[in-house]
């Protein structure tokens, strides 16, 4: 290995002599030194270490780690080890040296001992190759080099890409065929027959939807909010969820085979984590003995609890937001200004969404702390067990966080509201929302196209200007001491050429263990958005798409020019992110079914078309099926039966005994729910099974259809073992 390479850096204040501080990095970096590293100090207004490990370290790694087959050529061939795992042998041993008070880096660095420790960003021909062809705007629809990705960042970063390359891809189709769904219910709009019917009922009168202040109102009133309704709410969204459930299967099952080729290319495909970690900690110390397996029912139960708390939190934050919308819709109602009187519904839900996007990011934070608190508690054994546990606890608490809300907007928005004469209140004063009269399914739609939109805008913004930011400043700062030496410029012109660029280095924004965990959260999540409640918002796969297509680009610049490099890691899948995404896929199928039985107005219009419609009593055929089912889903009120808080102002020529209309399925006498209803409602509960099994079975079919591994890699593994075994006799 050239002289000029240096494996890591370590950055620390310079501190006074004799004191805690620089005793401490004396006796850490004399650890160091007893290992065979080599240590080259520079002085700028930080103090720089160098840090080069021995050439023992890495011979000992590849003879403990050799390939079964390499044996027979001759054994003193030493290729060099490649860089990536060069990096990431020398941070396994700078994590893990213990100085003689017990302390390791991490301590040290929490002590502020040590302020930064990160490899260098080399000028290697990888690096020059993937500046100019990968981290650019304009080679942003060209294939992205897997290989060269994997050769600077390691393993675990190239994988991260290739996921992200493969999901955009098939996202693609999805897109396409959600654009098709929504394009086609923009041109079945006005065609429809029910929207036709809610705007010719210009004589049906409503309840009003508030307590003061609120007219009754006509039905024809709410003809373009109808007509949204049903570009959304039609039967190719039926088709489209099922499409969208299939598609999620597809993708995974293509992922697998993806993988299975990329990693034996890699000859990773059954690479050992645990033997790994044992021999670095062998080549660390050889006195080293392995953690024991350990697991007590008394921490899990603990964690378990604890999740449940927090997940309770989470629903109780859902509640609020919705006690939020009561109390504005009511406040709006009874406003000055006329748009926010007339509106009052719709900007609750609107600035509900934002609110419900602030929500979000700061319980981000907070989950991220118990979500580590949590680990702890649990003492994982190795690194990479502590990080499956942290995802599956991060994954559930940001689910919850982002779905609480449109799960109650999905399935109890409207139904758990009583009927006029006998609402139920908040605190016995305000009256829960109700839907809009023309269905739930706009309420969804409105809430997930706020999130998307602002997610994806505002965090990818901030994701790429806070870094650039950070980096333009940390160079101004650091600048101005070159004007000041005029006279010594001799010594300026012999400066150490190590000195420029681990300055430059250390300007960058610092990496962390969680910076990919991060981007991957990011898109997990996303991916939820883009299968779940897709019945209800078409566009999903749409907006996804578009967003990756940057986002891909986004990470590399951010990687390549405004991030430290970041330390390689080993791997050969995506890890627990595999089982996160089944598990999403799954809940897909559910949400949709239940989008569609509960949500939509397609199974009481099916129920009316096939038993209660002129279709079928009078044997009528030249009329649409659906005639007549807007009035048949509306239910006759006495007003004298209002509660003594409901104060609406009347219409013009308008007769108080009169009876007035609402949507739901009750008698006109006692208020109680008719046999329509009930019908329906088993309809529902049929329709969501029947949904589920179908869609269930259809994914493990597509699962058996599509092997995990292609046969080509199977074969070459075949001949792998078959050689060695004749090799060996």
């Amino acid at each position: 290995q050239d002289e000029g390479k240096w494996d890591f850096v370590l950055v620390s204040d310079i501190h006074e002599v004799g004191s805690q501080k620089e005793i401490k990095r004396k006796k850490f970096l004399d650890e160091l030194s007893k290992k065979g590293f080599t240590i080259k100090k520079i002085e700028d207004k930080k103090l720089f270490y160098g840090v080069r490990a021995p050439k023992q370290i890495f011979r000992k790694y590849q003879w403990l780690l050799r390939n079964p087959d390499s044996r027979w050529q001759n054994p003193d061939a030493h290729q060099d080890v490649p860089v990536t795992t060069r990096i990431r042998i020398v941070n396994f041993i700078l994590q893990n040296t213990v100085t003689p008070d017990l302390e390791k880096l991490h301590d040290l660095m929490k002590k502020k001992v040590f302020e930064a420790s990160f490899p260098l960003h080399e000028k290697e021909e990888v690096r020059e190759f993937l500046k100019e062809k990968w981290a650019r705007w304009r080679s942003i629809f060209h294939h992205q080099p897997i290989e060269k990705i994997r050769c600077y960042f390691g393993e675990k970063v190239a994988l991260y890409f290739a996921w992200l390359g493969w999901y955009t891809r098939l996202l693609g189709i999805a897109a396409v065929a959600g654009s098709v769904v929504f394009i086609s219910g923009i041109t079945i709009f006005n065609s429809s027959q029910v929207s036709k019917e809610i705007c010719e009922a210009n004589t049906t009168i409503m309840c009003p939807l508030c307590d003061q202040n609120c007219p009754f109102w006509y039905l024809s009133d709410t003809c373009t909010y109808a007509k949204v309704t049903h570009m959304i709410d039609n039967e190719a969204t039926v088709v489209f969820a099922m499409f969208m459930a299939i598609w999620a299967t597809v993708f995974l099952e293509l992922w697998k085979r993806n993988r299975a080729t990329v990693v034996t290319n890699w000859d990773l495909y059954g690479w050992d984590e645990e033997q790994e970690e044992l021999a670095l900690q062998l080549i660390n110390n050889l006195q080293h003995e392995p953690r024991q397996y350990q697991h007590s029912y008394l921490r899990s139960t603990i964690v378990l609890i604890l999740v449940l708390v927090m997940i309770v939190v989470m629903i109780g934050i859902a509640h609020a937001l919705v006690i939020y919308r009561v109390v504005a819709t009511a406040l709006f109602s009874q406003s000055q200004c006329e748009f926010l009187r007339e509106h009052a519904n719709t900007v609750a839900v609107v600035t509900g969404a934002v609110l419900h996007y602030i929500t979000i990011v700061i319980m981000t934070k907070v989950n991220r702390r118990v979500a580590l608190f949590l680990c702890d508690l649990e003492k994982p054994r190795t690194f990479s067990q502590r990080e499956k546990n942290f995802t599956m606890k991060i994954f559930t608490f940001q689910f919850f966080t982002h779905f609480s809300s449109l799960i109650y907007i999905a399935f109890f928005l409207g139904r758990i509201n009583g009927h006029p004469g006998n609402y139920v209140r908040i605190a016995g004063k305000w009256r829960l929302e109700e839907c809009h009269p023309s269905g739930c399914i706009t309420d969804l739609f409105i809430q997930m196209a706020i999130i998307m939109l602002l997610k994806q805008t505002i965090s990818n913004v901030m994701e790429y200007l806070i870094p650039c930011i950070a980096h333009k400043l940390r160079k101004k700062q650091q600048r101005p001491k070159k004007k000041r030496v005029v006279l010594g410029e001799e010594e300026e012109e012999a400066e150490d050429p190590c000195k420029r660029q681990w300055l430059n280095n250390y300007r960058l924004n610092e990496v962390n263990i969680f910076s990919l965990f991060d981007e991957f959260l990011e898109m997990v999540i996303q991916y939820s958005f883009t299968t779940i409640f897709v019945a209800a918002f078409p566009l999903a796969p749409l907006l996804a798409f578009f967003n990756n297509v940057f986002e891909i680009h986004l990470d590399a610049i951010k990687m390549m020019r405004l991030y430290r490099r970041m330390v390689p890691r080993k791997a050969n899948d995506i890890g627990i992110w595999l089982q996160v995404l089944e598990a999403v896929g799954i809940l897909a199928v559910i949400g949709n079914g239940l989008v569609i039985a509960i949500t939509s107005d397609f199974i009481p219009l099916q129920v009316y078309k096939y038993t209660y419609s002129p279709c079928v009593t009078k044997n009528s055929s030249g009329v649409d099926c659906s005639t007549g089912y807007i009035n048949h889903s509306l239910s006759v009120f006495r007003i004298q039966d209002f509660e003594p808080q409901t104060r609406a102002e009347a219409l013009p020529n308008f007769n108080s005994t009169q009876s007035k209309e609402y949507r739901d399925y009750r008698n006109a006498d006692d208020y109680s729910y008719t046999v329509q209803f009930w019908h329906i409602f088993a309809a529902r509960l049929a329709f969501l099974i029947l949904f589920e099994h179908v869609a269930l079975c259809v994914k493990l079919i597509a699962a058996w259809y599509i092997p995990d591994v292609p046969q080509s890699v199977k074969n070459q593994l075949l001949d792998k073992k078959h050689t060695n075994l004749r090799k060996e006799l």
